[in-house]
């Protein structure tokens, strides 16, 4: 391929791709995908998972990857020595990579593909892109609208009025509104969750507690993890009325989350497209003083972070809040050109709440497109199509259907599979009894409390929590432990509330049913012996229970 495309006379370069042919019709097939699954990062190291995420669909259909060009083996761009969050090895590589790296970007990469695509002698295609293969899509869009048969857009970048792509650092406590309002009991909390949490963090600046740093809430107001998403907005309110253990408990775990390495010759190419294809709180023409004063100012200012401070995080804005101040921008290249003449092809875009960015600014930007459709995933995050579990499989459902027949189908597929709690017992007088017929006053209440604390454990193996899916053991909120295994939870005198102790097993079956053999304490000497199961995981107040408490059998009704 030609290094500038926009001068057929310049260097050659070299880009790799992949072409199936469709399994079953191999000659005769009834389309083409062309696929990028985001990054951006090389592409054919993912080409099994993009094989798994499409499944039958390439039964009939051909499927092309092309390695953007300066990633992987397609003439890679690479500067020994380089880490991102070291700002001093980022203008070494870009004075490396000399003027040239200023054509490895996205309008450039979408010509190669086109190219590719048509030495195969493939009349159309129908791109599927994740993430930043969505930018490639609509920068393929803009400049080759004849070769675009429709388009299936995963969690997608949206671009500025200029048409660069937008990389929002910005806190965002509406999630946490938007976690409770859809639970009656965090509902029932005074103010909005998003002020409550703008006290908490007010409070911890102004009486610093060594258990719950600051930087620490900045990862906890993450909800896309779902045990974060249940317990954020309570804990915060435990905490403000003088009950610091529920929030203490969510943020142990934060130190240990692993961060992604961005150290290596190959982020060189990441570079290249993020810098090139990028908008950023500075001038693209800027000097880099110029850009990293312009930047100071931002943040300082317009308090994207806010109600946190670079320094509440541990950010220097001079050095960790964006790596492109010190690359070089030396050609006009939006991806998504402004007024371009975008193909009337139909485009099926799917997007979650807990996405970069929102489903009313994805929605928004998706009307440049004619015929796109968005379609919001409740309570999601990002790469909808790659994730394990039900909803994932949900959207491959969808995406596999649009894919082969190019219209959007009716898709109900949601991640909302808990409802946010509204506080914390202490003491076994807080817990209301459960209304099961057939036991005592006493025996509900003892049954609610012990199905409290079975839950509160069971909750930390939630499939769309990340963070606490790592943990081998915890310790139990008031007292105790809690021990995980890959299909079994031990509790060991474990204490939701003051003056009950919990021990015994619970069985998850593929997330489909938890069965627990417990044995409780009350300090009155006498042991109880309780039998629970019950649907975990479901957006409800309180699942359908049955089970057995001392030899009495129960059965109760959900509740929403």
């Amino acid at each position: 391929m030609p290094l500038d495309w926009g001068d057929p006379s310049s260097e050659r370069i070299t880009v790799a791709f992949t072409w199936l042919p469709a399994t079953k019709r191999p000659g005769r097939a009834t389309g083409t995908i062309l696929a990028n699954p985001g990054g951006p990062m090389a592409a054919l190291p993912d080409l099994p998972r993009i094989q798994q995420v499409l499944g039958p669909v390439l039964e009939d259909q051909n499927l092309l990857v092309v390695e953007p060009r300066g990633l992987g083996t397609s003439s890679p761009l690479l500067c020994p020595g380089l880490n991102l969050r070291v700002p001093e090895t980022i203008a070494p590589c870009a004075k490396r990579l000399g003027p040239r790296v200023q054509f490895f970007t996205a309008d450039q990469a979408v010509h190669d593909m086109d190219a590719v695509h048509r030495a195969l002698g493939v009349s159309k295609i129908t791109f599927y892109g994740n993430s930043y293969g969505t930018l490639f899509a609509q920068a393929y869009a803009a400049r080759h609208p004849g070769s675009l048969a429709a388009a299936f857009l995963d969690s997608t970048m949206i671009t500025s009025a200029d048409g660069y792509a937008l990389w929002p650092v910005r806190s965002r406590l509406d999630h946490l509104d938007l976690v409770c309002r859809q639970s009656r009991a965090c509902r029932a909390l005074p103010g909005r969750a998003s002020n409550i949490w703008t006290d908490l963090v007010t409070r911890l600046r102004a009486h610093p507690d060594p258990k719950v740093p600051i930087a620490a809430l900045g990862m906890v107001d993450k909800v896309h993890d779902a045990v974060f998403g249940r317990e954020a907005n309570a804990a915060a309110m435990a905490y403000l009325h003088g009950d610091p253990a529920p929030l203490r408990r969510l943020t142990q775990v934060v130190p240990g989350l692993p961060q992604q390495p961005v150290e290596g010759p190959e982020w060189a190419g990441y570079l290249a497209y993020r810098c090139g294809d990028g908008s950023f709180p500075f001038g693209r023409d800027a000097s880099p003083a110029e850009r990293q004063a312009q930047l100071q100012r931002y943040y300082l200012q317009e308090r994207p972070l806010a109600p946190y401070t670079p320094a509440d995080l541990g950010l220097d804005i001079t050095k960790d809040l964006d790596f492109c101040v010190q690359w070089p921008t030396l050609r006009h290249s939006p991806p998504l050109p402004p007024r371009a003449d975008l193909p009337n092809v139909p485009i099926m875009v799917v997007g979650g709440d807990f996405d970069t960015h929102s489903p009313a600014e994805v929605a928004h930007a998706m009307r440049a497109f004619p015929s796109a459709t968005f379609v919001r995933v409740p309570f999601a995050a990002h790469s909808l199509a790659m994730v394990p579990g039900e909803v994932g499989e949900c959207i491959r459902t969808a995406m596999r259907s649009f894919l082969t027949s190019h219209r959007v189908p009716d898709m109900r597929c949601a991640a909302e599979n808990y409802r946010a709690i509204g506080s914390f017992p202490r003491t076994i007088s807080d817990v209301p009894p459960i209304p099961a017929a057939g036991l005592s006053h006493k025996q509900r209440r003892l049954l609610a409390v012990t199905f409290a604390t079975a839950t509160d454990a069971v909750a930390r193996r939630n499939p769309y929590s990340p963070t606490h899916s790592r943990l081998d053991t915890q310790p139990g909120l008031r007292g105790g432990r809690v021990d995980f295994s890959d299909t079994t939870i031990t509790l060991e005198r474990t204490s939701l509330v003051s003056g009950l102790e919990v021990s015994g097993q619970i069985a998850v079956v593929s997330n489909r049913q938890a069965v627990a053999t417990l044995e409780v304490s009350t300090g009155d000497g006498q042991p109880h012996r309780i039998r629970l199961a019950w649907l975990p995981f479901t957006p409800h107040k309180r699942p359908a229970l049955s089970g057995v408490v001392d030899g009495t059998p129960f059965m109760v009704a959900k509740k929403r």
